[in-house]
């Protein structure tokens, strides 16, 4: 039997996630919270294997109470159920304890196999979900093999310098330079010097 609780605020969505978890053979809805403040005092006298948890809730936010969560069910999974499928949100989520990211689009067959799927120790999530997640660490693997002339022109544009300053201080010519700067741009992920420039510096590129 796989004990699950929900913390959700929508009235409609958390009666229809209660329902189809205890309509299910071999799960049990052991509590349903609409905020984290409610949940955190429920889930310690009845607590769940898996909870699931929305993100945009009425007080403290999900991703501020999954630490919380994490300390008062150190052997529970959290499973993130929300609406939001920005990047950020995702790894804030997975980075505070989430093990898994699902949107609320999700079949209830596939929501069910996901809990089940945490439960056994993996970390479900939506497929275009897992896919953002690939792509981002794609492209901070990609930003990590700048080549050492492209790093050298990366960090001569972060002082300010022109293209035409730049050939003249590497002694190439001024169409090699601007050759590289579109493989820094490829290989970044930007489109322009300003954004080139912006990530250098953010994430210490050179």
């Amino acid at each position: 039997m796989i004990f699950v609780s929900i913390v959700e605020d929508d009235d409609d969505i958390r009666e229809g996630l209660a329902l189809l978890i205890s309509g299910t053979p071999d799960f049990y809805c052991s509590g349903v919270y609409r905020d984290c403040e409610s949940a955190w005092s429920g889930v310690e006298e009845n607590p769940p294997d898996v909870l699931l948890l929305d993100i945009e809730l009425p007080g403290i936010s999900g991703i501020q109470g999954i630490p919380r969560f994490r300390q008062a069910l150190p052997d529970a999974e959290i499973l993130v159920l929300t609406v939001h499928e920005e990047e950020q949100l995702i790894f804030e989520a997975l980075c505070a304890g989430a093990c898994g990211y699902l949107v609320k689009t999700v079949a209830p067959a596939k929501l069910l196999a996901a809990i089940r799927e945490a439960y056994q120790g993996g970390a479900p999530m939506s497929a275009h979900i897992a896919r953002r997640v690939v792509d981002s660490f794609r492209k901070s693997f990609t930003a990590g093999v700048l080549s050492g002339r492209e790093t050298e022109i990366l960090s001569l544009l972060c002082q300010g310098q022109s293209y035409k300053m730049i050939a003249d201080l590497l002694n190439i010519s001024k169409h090699t330079v601007h050759t590289h700067i579109k493989k820094i741009y490829k290989k970044l992920h930007v489109n322009s010097n300003g954004e080139a420039v912006s990530r250098a510096l953010r994430e210490n590129l050179v």
